[in-house]
């Protein structure tokens, strides 16, 4: 099987690259297609920077009402091959049929927000800010914009960036994740019908050698990156430490509260979504649910019922609601993390290992799992496991819930299920995340709003998406001006 192609200057190149590693279906562990890997794919970057930073010399002073013409003819083809899409990410990341047209809708929506940049980007102005002075703001391109994206959303995450780089004016080099290349290899061959110029949009192949050479190469101007925050934070450190602007999003562990005054058997179902949806290898996956005043135990039941109903799968099997994690690294490491819950004194309410799916033994399941009575002194409590684990704790009272929430090192969301408008304005006043969800499994913030992320889940200071894109991809300059009339009389 040949290797995959790079897309650079508006072609698909063979790399330059010494090695390769196999992409795998994760349901059935067949190989679909060899990506470039090792020494030579550094070159490969720097012959797509090159490329990258000639087209954007020209596209920056393109109008940038003309800029976003073809995201206009973009969104029409992603519209169009959505399905077929959504069985790419299927295959290769493993997610359910349904999971994978969700994450496209939402790539959509991003080019959709990023077709308002005439608007978004405009700047401000002040007429006579002294006598006869003018003073105004005018936003401008950087230049060459680098994304390096995870596996869990290969159709989703690169688009919180690529519409907003060249709306912009930037242009832009995506290396997708080596687990899961082809469904932006798909994407850019739409693109090769959209017309953008030669070298505006570029993929690159590769792993750790890529990303280095995209941190240290003086033409790259910024770094969008999102996955485990031990990386996030090497990316953020490298890129800043070489002159670049960095937006690299981390891992999680996130909380969901419930009231005694929730209704169970919702709340139960859209949790078990939340923890259980992409097999919990999500960076918005519920993970520790806490009761609040359970002492009857009727929400621990509520869900675990909802858990025990989930059907693990091939995901592109329709009736299939949880697919298989995405290799049998990952695999093995959820259910060493399970044992080693187990070892911290855990009750194992509901245990998913060793589950096998009739016609795909080889793949690589694990059925929904929750782990009841977690120590809240030790170490699993605040692991990000990263697979179909509910880790389910109880608590006296909100505020006790609240205090917990805030000692952990993470803060991409926290949730709270009540009836009660008293607590729900408590939660979202005081608990430490940048995503806050009531009565929501996954508060997953729409196009026109920042994918925020607080503490260890976000190192930068503008996040991806919306008006917060605009303003990574952009840098601002002030212009005062004077003209007093005796000057311009001579003209």
């Amino acid at each position: 099987m040949e290797k995959l192609k790079n897309y650079i200057n508006g072609r698909w190149v063979e790399s330059a690259a010494d090695q390769s590693s196999s992409v795998v279906n994760p349901a059935t562990q067949e190989v679909l297609g060899q990506v470039p890997l090792g020494i030579g794919t550094a070159k490969d970057l720097d012959e797509a920077v090159k490329h990258a930073n000639e087209a954007y010399l020209e596209w920056r002073n393109v109008p940038v009402m003309q800029r976003v013409q073809p995201l206009y003819k973009l969104k029409a083809l992603l519209e169009q091959n959505q399905e077929e899409i959504s069985k790419i990410i299927t295959l290769e990341c493993g997610k359910t049929i349904v999971e994978s047209r969700a994450e496209l809708q939402r790539a959509i929506e991003n080019v959709e927000t990023a077709c308002a940049t005439p608007t978004l980007i405009q700047s401000e102005f002040s007429e006579n800010i002294a006598r006869g002075v003018d003073e105004f703001m005018i936003r401008q391109p950087l230049g060459v914009c680098v994304c390096i994206a995870p596996f869990n959303f290969p159709g989703m995450i690169p688009f919180w960036f690529l519409p907003y780089a060249i709306a912009c004016g930037n242009s832009f080099i995506l290396k997708p994740s080596e687990k899961v290349p082809l469904t932006m290899i798909k994407v850019f061959e739409l693109m090769d019908n959209i017309g953008l110029p030669d070298g505006l949009v570029n993929l690159v192949h590769g792993g750790k050698e890529t990303v280095d050479a995209m941190l240290e190469h003086p033409k790259v101007k910024a770094v969008s990156f999102v996955g485990s925050t031990n990386i996030a934070r090497y990316i953020y450190s490298k890129g800043a430490a070489n002159g670049k602007r960095v937006q690299a999003q981390g891992g999680a562990k996130n909380p969901v509260v419930i009231m005694p005054d929730a209704d169970l058997d919702v709340t139960a179902n859209i949790i078990a979504d939340s923890v259980y949806g992409c097999a919990g290898q999500r960076c918005l996956a519920a993970s520790n649910i806490i009761t609040v005043g359970d002492d009857k135990g009727k929400i621990k039941e509520s869900l675990y019922e909802a858990a025990k109903k989930k059907v693990t799968g091939f995901g592109l099997d329709e009736a299939v609601e949880m697919g298989p994690v995405i290799s049998s690294q990952s695999k093995s490491r959820v259910e060493m993390l399970i044992e080693q819950g187990i070892g911290e004194g855990a009750n194992l309410l509901l245990d998913g290992r060793g589950y096998q799916v009739s016609g795909y033994q080889k793949g690589n399941f694990i059925a929904p799992t929750i782990l009841e009575g977690l120590p809240l002194g030790g170490e699993l409590v605040k692991t990000e496991i990263f697979g179909p684990v509910m880790s389910l704790l109880s608590m006296k009272n909100i505020e006790q819930a609240i205090s917990f929430i805030n000692s952990n090192n993470y803060g991409n969301m926290a949730c709270l299920f009540t009836s009660s408008g008293a607590s729900a304005r408590k939660f979202r006043n005081e608990a430490d995340a940048g995503n806050i969800g009531i009565n929501i499994g996954v508060a997953a913030p729409m196009a026109q709003f920042p994918f925020s992320g607080w503490n260890d889940s976000f190192f930068g200071d503008l996040h991806g998406q919306g008006r917060h894109g605009i303003e990574f991809f952009t840098q601002t300059k002030v212009v005062i001006e004077r003209w007093p009339r005796e000057w311009t009389r001579k003209f």
